[in-house]
């Protein structure tokens, strides 16, 4: 055989070096996107994890939501930067009724006593939770007005739901009783 035909077959090691060369370097590659993505001097901390994940909805409207959840927010306007947070968003899922909002979030690990829930205004409630190595935090906008006063919360097994009552729309207009003189 002769020296050329001798260079066109390539050992399987080869094949597998050229492999893990192209595996090298695509991870280069995602290593410098991650640092790009953090910023000019930040770090993320060794150890602490980071936990990302979204849900995509569909409403009535056809208008597709996206709800994100984790310790990892996305920055400011301009460059997209990733900011890793202490507090982990919780999983939250909202149902509207025909009389009552429920917001059903998963903080697996916490103690009832530990849960907060704050409503800041007819549409706004803020969720705060923790235990000794976990905290959990999350602001939540509510489809409609709802009666704050009457609101209950129900937390079991790391599941919270809180129950909202939809504010009452009475009548505007008011009858005015017609007396003979």
């Amino acid at each position: 055989m002769s020296d050329e035909g001798r260079r066109r077959r390539r050992s399987i090691f080869d094949l597998f070096d050229d492999l893990f060369r192209e595996f090298e370097e695509e991870l280069e590659e995602l290593e410098k996107a991650f640092r790009y993505g953090l910023g000019p001097g930040e770090r993320a901390e060794l150890g602490k994890p980071i936990i990302y994940g979204f849900r995509i909805e569909v409403g009535p409207d056809g208008v597709p939501k996206v709800y994100e959840f984790g310790n990892v927010k996305r920055g400011g306007r301009g460059r997209p930067r990733i900011v890793v947070s202490e507090e982990l968003e919780p999983l939250a899922d909202i149902y509207e009724d025909e009389d009552k909002v429920r917001v059903i979030l998963e903080m697996p690990g916490v103690d009832e006593n530990k849960v907060k829930v704050e409503a800041l205004d007819e549409r706004h409630i803020v969720v705060e939770g923790s235990n000794h190595d976990r905290k959990y935090r999350k602001e939540i906008e509510i489809p409609t007005d709802v009666d704050v006063d009457a609101a209950q919360a129900i937390y079991k097994n790391g599941v919270l739901e809180i129950r909202l009552p939809k504010k009452k729309e009475g009548k505007k207009s008011k009858p005015i009783k017609v007396v003979k003189e």
